[in-house]
């Protein structure tokens, strides 16, 4: 599989997937008075979640923030929003994927009641004061030169892993789309409503950004990575942390098989709906999918 450079802004280079054809999506741009929501993603971050609400309200577009309370057991949601926030609450702690799908239906409610549909921005609750240098993940997208945009941060202070599951990430989105991104596991992303809808069901768990940048651009929606000094909280190398990274290994291998096998019944489905030919004619078995 193929991706191609679809233009972009200075030095940034947006991939867009060589898509079937009709499969393609142009990229509009946005009309100046574009608005932007923040989603943020919250379980237990009452000691950063108040400064990383103030900062991406500074983010230029941005009219609302949602901080999806996931099931926290601190003071989350009220000191989100003490910080300007809406907040909405899960019960019980439903996970990263289950808290961005949320938000996205909130907002849509609301852009439906006030007008065209917002870009999403999905930031981190960690980034603290951070969080408004996520600003450069907007202008791609609201200009048209990309469907999603997603952050590359510099080193972080007590990072511990080793890249495993980063390889992983990288090597399995590379395998399906061609394109394979400097920071796979990214969760600062602005994106189009349509390419937001063209990921959905998202993957679960630690999964959901690995399976999101394979479902759109294997929809044909072009993809950039930005540069943004974002710092957030780093897993360290003890065991906490590695028990971390086993979940995130976990998650996006389940969240690759299932495309994997996603695109492996659409296959069997396109060449027959029945049996499939062998390499003589006789009924055989369809070629495994080449991600």
């Amino acid at each position: 599989m193929s991706s191609e450079s679809a233009g972009g802004s200075g030095s940034l280079r947006v991939i867009r997937r060589r898509a079937p054809e009709g499969a393609r999506h142009p990229v509009p741009s946005a009309p100046d008075d574009q608005r932007v929501a923040v989603v943020i993603p919250a379980k237990d971050e009452a000691e950063r979640i108040a400064a990383t609400v103030r900062a991406v309200r500074a983010i230029p577009h941005v009219d609302l923030v949602l901080v999806v309370d996931d099931g926290s057991e601190d003071d989350t949601q009220h000191l989100a929003r003490g910080a300007g926030a809406v907040v909405v609450r899960h019960s019980h702690n439903r996970g990263k994927a289950s808290a961005m799908e949320t938000g996205a239906a909130v907002v849509a409610m609301r852009d439906a009641e006030t007008g065209p549909a917002r870009l999403l921005l999905f930031v981190d609750a960690d980034l603290g004061a951070t969080a408004v240098n996520a600003a450069p993940l907007v202008p791609p997208v609201l200009h048209g030169k990309a469907d999603m945009s997603i952050a590359t941060l510099p080193k972080q202070a007590g990072a511990g892993g080793r890249g495993i599951v980063t390889g992983l990430a990288r090597r399995s989105i590379h395998a399906a789309t061609g394109w394979a991104p400097a920071q796979p596991l990214s969760g600062q992303r602005c994106l189009t409503r349509a390419a937001f809808d063209a990921a959905t069901p998202l993957a679960r768990g630690w999964g959901v950004e690995t399976g999101m940048t394979i479902d759109v651009l294997l929809q044909g929606f072009a993809v950039v990575e930005v540069p943004c000094d974002l710092r957030h909280r780093a897993s360290g190398s003890d065991l906490k942390g590695q028990l971390h990274r086993a979940a995130q290994y976990r998650d996006v291998a389940m969240a690759v098989a299932a495309r994997r096998f996603r695109h492996y019944k659409q296959k069997v489905s396109r060449d027959d709906p029945g049996e499939v030919p062998g390499p003589s004619g006789q009924a055989g078995q369809a070629e495994p999918p080449q991600f």
